[in-house]
């Protein structure tokens, strides 16, 4: 605050003397118009002065203060106690010239090592920045800083190299805790520091130093430490390490001898996160020789000696090392005898060895060695790749101590052995591992006579048994707590493994089990029922799958099948066809609903027929009515399989589906749909628009002709499988082409194309030959030449012919349409005429009953109209002479109508003439006739 002074004059009287004059001063006091938040005291923390780092640079590098070495330590002392809270982002360049100048004095004096220590540590701190900006600004600086940071570790004393790890270690992690907080700067965010470190080299650089850190061991452990730390959540810090060969480097190194037993530690974390952040440039660095020898080493050392939690679990870690590794081909893992190891750790609880490395070798039912047991089991089945290691493992009794497993279990356990929850656990892992192992070894699969196994397991999957409830905790286990669905569906899987290996022994003896009548007898009460459960629908799939498989060219096999089977798969194709859509498995079950049915009754007389008087036929159309397309090609397969059978062209023809709609018209209808989807070129009525290309889609027409070997299908024989008109024109050569009933006009339109797709077919397949030969310059004899042309031309004129029949067909509709038009349009008149004609009868009966002149020429009409009627009197002489003629002509009667024994007379109602008194007399009948009033009619 400043002050204005001001001078003020008065004056006053002291004694007789006179008058004396007084000056006094105010003092005015001034506001400033800047107020800071220092001078309110709102700023928060420690102020910090900046010094001048240029004056501590000119001290150590000027000739005349070179040699004061006290000096230099006692003011870069000054100065790291001035930033013991961090340097400013913006005298980085001049703290590592300080740095640099330390590092290269510290040979002939080591008086500047704990300064530098002093130094290294500030640079551990966040950068102080004095605008948001600073960090986009000094980024680059900041970035080398850190680089030159890294080639301070050429400094040859242990404590500045700890320094610079500890200074890495703290730049890197979060803000530390107790970090106080300085006036008008901020410090760098954790996301800068990181992003810093990886766009420098410092990882590069630590790998690098690495091999010259053989004779310091802690220095060593605390670069592994630091690399640790870089490349546990950052890719680019792994890809960096693994550019110098940190994998191999840090595996070959990690068995050395270290007081601390953290050596071994930190070069497998080190090797996970590498393998998690860059497996792919990791994984082929760890797979020479030096380093599975390492591994190995390491590893048995761990699984003999190990007794702790934390051995066991470094066990484990190396375990997943190893199991990451071995899905490379060229890993020398059988060459040093890591996988004869890893197979005798595998087996060694279920198979007795009387190996040294095992002799006194247990399982606890710790955590640490479930994992290891079930992680060795998953190693078995990586290995099952190798041939060699497929050998080591039947020769180590793998499925025979996997088969150990594969029994009912059990609500009690022995002691020293697994739980109930950890037996149930590895018996799904095992079932799973055997899925893959079985097939690889069927000659061991058999001789533990797994077929035998598998089928009482399954018959106690489906017997009544309280004393067990899963416990649905492992992975495989899924909906299987509180029941036995989890072992009934890894049985199963096992099963349909087995069956798929095509081995026939093993599905003879299978069958020979009873093994179809045992699947049957569970798939009875499940078709019934409309489950939603996934673990239930896949079961069901893996049932059919498994009977499909078995039955699919094996009669005998199919007649056990028989009616009950029958019974169950039209239960399945009764189901809703809507459930197909709804993501929970239903179109696999109905897929393999109709593979069973194509597998399983196909091909059997009495299965087929007993499928047709089930309706089944019926049961397809409908399915293949409402299903997507991706089922089509199934269910037309199916359906063209079984119209082999006479008795199925009677079925198709009998179907109807929705309006009435007839089977053949369904089938064009699909024609036409797979026409649009590969965009065959047709005009508007359907009709062929190109006659030298009738069948091809745009594709193919784009694709065009090139050379390919003998062994490459070409465009137009893929084309055969890969859409459905094949199958399509398959089954109307079953049904016939003519004489098909409920077809419109526009179905026998397609229905003309359908019946030449085999010679367009053949046509363009020709085609396709002769511009092969001309793209690959080749010339054909010539009568090959003329045959050729012959075949083009014939194509082309029955394209032609096709496309007159439709032209024809079009017209035919055409007329057809004008004819019932006219006839429309003639009943429409007809009925306006007869309407006109009542109106007219109404009109005339009107006027005779008003107008008795009317009446009386009406009657007359009458009259000449029944003399008229009447025989002529000339033949009537011939014919009648000599009878008596007799009148029926009633005499007085004012009527012009024909009348009957009883008369009924209209009148007005009384109400309507207003006439109370007047009466209608009733008519006067005589004996002979009847007369009647003269009222008029």
């Amino acid at each position: 605050m400043a002050t204005i002074t001001a001078s003020n004059s008065m004056k006053v009287q002291i004694g007789g003397d006179g008058v004396t004059e007084i000056t006094t001063r105010t003092t005015i006091p001034l506001v400033s118009h800047l107020v800071t938040d220092e001078d309110i005291g709102a700023l928060k923390g420690v102020k910090v002065k900046p010094i001048d780092l240029t004056r501590a640079v000119k001290l150590l590098t000027d000739p005349h203060s070179a040699q004061l070495y006290e000096r230099h330590v006692n003011g870069l002392h000054r100065v790291a106690a001035k930033y013991r809270r961090g340097f400013l982002i913006r005298d980085c360049v001049e703290v590592f010239r300080i740095l640099n100048i330390c590092a290269d004095r510290i040979a002939e004096q080591r008086c500047y090592i704990d300064v530098m220590c002093e130094l290294l540590t500030i640079c551990g701190l966040p950068v102080l920045k004095e605008k948001s900006s600073d960090e986009m600004t000094y980024e680059q600086i900041v970035m080398e800083s850190m680089s030159q940071m890294g080639y301070l570790m050429r400094v040859p004393h242990s404590k500045v190299q700890i320094a610079i790890t500890n200074a890495l270690k703290t730049f890197y992690m979060r803000r530390p805790k107790n970090l106080e907080e300085v006036q008008g700067l901020q410090y760098t965010s954790p996301q800068f520091n990181k992003k810093v470190i990886e766009k420098s080299d410092v990882a590069e650089t630590l790998v690098k130093w690495l091999s010259l850190l053989e004779d310091k061991m802690t220095v060593k452990l605390e670069v592994l430490k630091v690399l640790q730390l870089l490349s546990s959540d950052s890719e680019m810090n792994c890809q960096l390490m693994l550019k110098c060969g940190a994998a191999s480097q840090i595996c070959c190194a990690m068995n050395e001898q270290e007081s601390s037993g953290h050596l071994l530690f930190v070069s497998v974390e080190i090797l996970w996160n590498l393998l998690e952040h860059a497996g792919d440039v990791a994984g082929p660095q760890l797979c020479n020789l030096e380093c599975v020898s390492a591994i190995k080493e390491a590893f048995q050392s761990l699984v003999i000696s190990g007794c702790s939690d934390y051995e066991r679990q470094l066990r484990n870690d190396l375990l997943v090392i190893t199991t990451l590794i071995a899905s490379n081909p060229d890993v020398p893992i059988v060459e040093t005898g890591f996988a004869k190891q890893l197979v005798l750790f595998s087996t060694f609880s279920e198979v007795k060895s009387h190996n040294p490395l095992v002799r006194k070798l247990k399982l606890t039912q710790s955590p640490e060695d479930m994992e290891f047991k079930r992680m060795l089991t998953n190693m078995m089945i990586v290995l099952s790749k190798d041939g060699a290691a497929v050998q080591l493992m039947s020769e180590g009794k793998l499925l025979l101590s996997l088969f150990h497993y594969i029994r009912p279990n059990e609500d009690k356990s022995q002691p020293r052995e697994w739980s109930p929850a950890q037996f149930e656990e590895l018996q799904l892992h095992a079932m799973s591992a055997l899925c893959t192992l079985s097939v690889l070894m069927m000659e061991d699969y058999m001789m533990c006579q797994g077929n035998t196994r598998l089928l009482l397991l399954l018959e106690w999957c489906i017997a009544e048994d309280v004393n067990f409830s899963g416990h649905g905790n492992a992975f495989h286990g899924a909906g299987g707590r509180g029941n036995k669905k989890a072992q009934m569906r890894g049985c199963l899987r096992l099963l349909r493994a087995v069956v798929s290996h095509g081995d026939e022994n093993t599905n003879q003896d299978l069958c020979d089990q009873g093994i179809i009548s045992q699947l049957l007898n569970i798939l009875e009460p499940l078709s019934k029922q409309d489950s939603d459960d996934i673990v239930d629908i896949e079961m069901q799939c893996d049932m059919l799958y498994i009977l499909s498989t078995l039955c699919e060219n094996d009669l005998h096999r199919k007649e056990l099948f028989g009616s009950k089977g029958v019974d169950i798969l039209v239960h399945y194709m009764q189901s809703n066809p809507k459930k197909i859509s709804s993501g929970l498995g239903h179109n696999r079950l109905m897929l393999t609903a109709v593979d069973a049915i194509w597998c399983c009754c196909v091909g059997c007389f009495v299965t087929e027929d007993y499928f047709l008087e089930k309706e089944g036929i019926f049961l397809l159309i409908d399915l293949l009515q409402e299903c997507p397309r991706s089922m089509h090609n199934l269910l037309l397969g199916c359906l063209l399989e079984l119209c082999e059978n006479p008795k199925t062209i009677p079925h198709i023809h009998t179907w109807r589906g929705k309006e009435d709609s007839s089977a053949p018209h369904l089938f064009i209808q699909m024609w036409r749909y797979e026409e649009q989807r590969i965009k065959v070129k047709r005009n508007p009525e359907g009709c062929i628009a190109d006659v030298t290309a009738a069948l091809a889609g745009q594709i193919q027409l784009d694709h065009g002709v090139t050379p390919q070997p003998h062994t490459a299908s070409s465009v137009s024989i893929v084309d055969v499988y890969e859409n459905l008109r094949a199958k399509i024109y398959a089954v109307f050569a079953r049904l016939g082409f003519s004489d098909v009933p409920g077809l419109t006009t526009e179905d026998y339109v397609t229905l003309a194309i359908i019946e030449k797709y085999l010679d367009f077919k053949v046509g363009e397949v020709w085609n396709e030959i002769r511009e092969e030969l001309r793209v690959e310059s080749v010339r054909p004899i010539t009568p090959d030449n003329e045959a050729m042309e012959t075949i083009a031309r014939a194509s082309v004129e029955r394209a032609k012919g096709v496309a007159v029949l439709q032209n024809e067909l079009l017209d035919a509709e055409s007329q057809q349409n004008a004819q019932d038009e006219k006839q429309l349009y003639a009943e429409i008149k007809e009925n306006f005429k007869q309407r006109e004609n009542s109106i007219q009868r109404w009109s005339d009966y009107v006027k005779r009953t008003s107008e008795h002149g009317y009446l009386q020429m009406s009657k007359k009409k009458q009259d000449k109209s029944i003399e008229s009627s009447r025989v002529k009197p000339r033949y009537r002489n011939e014919r009648f002479s000599g009878t008596t003629k007799h009148s029926t002509k009633i005499e007085n009667l004012n009527t012009t109508t024909f009348q009957g024994r009883d008369i009924r007379i209209d009148d007005t109602p009384r109400q309507v003439a207003g006439d109370t008194e007047l009466e209608v007399l009733p008519p006067i009948v005589t004996e002979k006739s009847e007369k009647a009033h003269p009222e008029f009619f």
